[in-house]
């Protein structure tokens, strides 16, 4: 690279490549994972170039619309690479407060590094130059919905009311913070004040701004791992597990498993995904738990014993998780959710056959989509003469009698738990199985 480069441009293209392999089908985190000029950054630059990255995927709708406002014509498909620059740029200047002269003139050098883009060098250095004259005026006047898919906006809309729909949306414009899930609850407030972290009435610890999970006191040792608040509630509805045969079904990446085995549970964890897999084992090594992986097609595998307690966390849209994976929203699609439901009902009616006379069975998932939560608890209710709901308990998910449904199924959202920083979104029902 030229020495008369911009400072700062290594970050900024790292997080252009970031946005094109998410946009050729990649997850976040699998793109930030496979982005080699994200791989070469250290230090602030890896951090800067992450935050930008998040904060055009988290923003979009905006963006495009700011950016629209600037230019006359919409650019022609091949200049997508133009558009992430120009949304880059837009990012920096409104969202991380990074000086218009540095957000200007790095979007001209990224667009003048690829032949087919030099030529929009020009519009380039106007349009960024206006957005970051005039963008924040009209970034105030947007409404909430700006940031969300029509399709999505309606759904929730339909399923929540205006007024969680909005704060739905709110909550997703926020950075998440950090939680941790401990191997031994009882060592909370040790370990709260260890971290210097807040203690959720669910027995979280919350963090914020961390820089480097490994570097924390505690992980070196497996005293805990990263899992949401939200995403910790569906074990606690197996009740008194200790000894008892415990299958977690779709496991990786292994949260609810080493809660599991904590639990006491003689834990079977399967995935069909062996290399996700791996991360569990990883993570049970780390933590110094135990637990049986598998790597096999849920649909296909067939235990030798069937079990006391059975956890499905079903593949999903995850729309439940959009604040920890902005890329969500323009990745998913209305046809995706009626086909992962299909498979959901699928899995649930195979997961009841694994599971002994008078046997727990906990179904949940990270979606916000009533067809994969909801609907799939009272449409198995149906299928299946033999399983009774048992409703949830506010004492059983630390007070947060909100997130309990007229049902008694498990319903959190976005929007809950706001002025700790929210939780995700994630649906459970808890059935028990005739003797």
């Amino acid at each position: 690279m030229p020495s008369s480069a911009p400072a700062g441009l290594d970050a900024r293209r790292a997080a252009l490549d970031i946005l094109e392999l998410v946009r050729e089908g990649q997850a976040f985190d699998e793109a930030l994972g496979a982005c080699r000029s994200f791989d070469q950054l250290t230090g602030p630059d890896r951090g800067f170039a992450r935050a930008l990255a998040t904060a055009v995927l988290r923003r979009r709708g905006s963006l495009d619309h700011i950016v629209g406002a600037y230019i006359d014509r919409p650019l022609p498909k091949k200049a997508v690479r133009v558009m992430d620059i120009l949304r880059l740029a837009a990012a920096q200047t409104l969202f991380l407060e990074t000086p218009a002269h540095a957000a200007v003139s790095t979007a001209v050098s990224l667009a003048s590094e690829r032949r087919e883009n030099a030529g929009y060098a020009k519009l380039i250095n106007a349009v960024a130059r206006k957005i970051s004259d005039k963008g924040a005026a009209t970034l105030a006047k947007l409404p909430a919905r700006t940031d969300t898919p029509a399709w999505l906006w309606r759904a929730w809309e339909r399923n929540y009311g205006p007024q969680i729909t909005r704060a739905i949306a709110e909550a997703h414009h926020r950075e998440p913070p950090l939680d941790l899930t401990l191997k031994r609850p009882e060592d909370a407030e040790q370990w709260r004040d260890r971290l210097d972290a807040e203690l959720l009435p669910m027995g979280s610890l919350r963090l914020n701004r961390v820089s480097d999970v490994t570097a924390l006191d505690g992980f070196d040792e497996g005293a805990w791992w990263v899992q949401d608040a939200a995403a910790s509630l569906p074990v606690r509805l197996l009740g008194d597990i200790g000894g008892k045969r415990v299958f977690d079904l779709c496991a990786a990446p292994g949260g609810k498993t080493l809660q599991l085995a904590a639990r006491g549970g003689i834990v079977t964890a399967v995935d069909k995904a062996g290399v996700r897999l791996r991360r569990v084992t990883e993570n049970l090594e780390r933590t110094g738990l135990h637990a049986e992986t598998i790597a096999e097609d849920l649909l296909q595998w067939r235990p030798s014993e069937n079990a006391d307690a059975i956890l499905l966390d079903a593949p999903c849209s995850a729309t439940g998780t959009i604040r920890r994976h902005p890329d969500i929203p323009w990745s998913k699609s209305e046809t995706d959710v009626a086909s992962l439901a299909t498979l959901q009902a699928k899995m649930i009616d195979h997961a009841i056959t694994l599971l002994k006379p008078d046997g727990v069975f906990v179904y949940c998932v990270c979606s916000l989509q009533r067809a994969e939560g909801e609907n799939q608890a009272r449409e198995a209710l149906a299928r299946h003469p033999a399983l009774s709901r048992r409703p949830v308990t506010a004492e059983e998910i630390g007070g947060l009698s909100e997130a309990i449904t007229r049902d008694g199924d498990l319903r959190t959202l976005p929007s809950m738990l706001a002025p700790s920083g929210g939780m995700d979104g994630f649906f459970a029902a808890r059935f028990q199985i005739a003797a």
